[in-house]
């Protein structure tokens, strides 16, 4: 089978960063490749980078050859474009929010640790959107600036769990998710330090993408 990963930001090192996690997540014979948008930012900050990020992926999958794939994962946490990107596709498109999503969902009540204060409301409104409103237990956030933390994975590392920390403590979730694609080098890290389930939007979309897949 066939993936096509979709980064709606234009930041190619961060499409291979999430190609590469996606090849790990995912089993022997299951091809999958990157595609990173030509319009945008290298990094999406905030609801106007999402809406335009949304227009990239449109953009890019208008212009692509569909045929080869057998699902598509769009690869940014806010899900841009998931809806348009279905209305082009003739197989199954997945937002790695919405696997996210609904993976954290099977341990009950879940929280989002993210470093991008300016999409917490849009993060609440996919959760909502998705049907999860009742299991969700809201957004915490990185202390620093999100840039910054991206080009140090030893403070990143640092400040989600903090992140994770304060949320554990003020909501006791029962899982919580990384709000991010790149961030899984984190996660993963972060697994072995916490009693709580990390969930990894990328994994979890390979995982749906798959199976959305074998079923078309």
């Amino acid at each position: 089978m066939r993936l096509l990963l979709v980064n709606p930001n234009t930041n190619v090192r961060t499409t291979a960063l999430m190609a590469g996690i996606a090849r790990a997540a995912a089993p022997a014979g299951v091809t999958i490749d990157g595609a990173t948008a030509d319009q945008g930012a290298p990094l999406i900050l905030d609801p106007v980078m999402l809406a335009t990020a949304g227009d990239a992926v449109r953009s890019l999958l208008g212009a692509t050859d569909l045929t080869p794939y057998r699902g598509i994962i769009v690869a940014a946490f806010g899900d841009p474009g998931l809806d348009g990107a279905r209305a082009l596709s003739a197989v199954p498109v997945t937002g790695i929010a919405e696997a996210a999503m609904a993976e954290a969902a099977t341990h009950g009540r879940f929280a989002v640790v993210t470093t991008t204060p300016l999409l917490a409301d849009a993060i609440a409104a996919r959760a909502a959107s998705y049907g999860h409103a009742a299991v969700f237990a809201g957004v915490w956030l990185t202390a620093g600036d999100a840039g910054s933390l991206m080009a140090d994975p030893s403070r990143l590392e640092d400040a989600l769990e903090a992140a994770i920390r304060q949320a554990m403590a003020e909501s006791a979730p029962d899982a919580v998710i990384i709000g991010g694609g790149p961030l899984a080098a984190a996660a993963a890290a972060l697994r072995t330090r916490l009693a709580v389930p990390i969930i990894e939007p990328v994994p979890a979309a390979v995982a749906l993408a798959l199976h959305r897949g074998a079923a078309t």
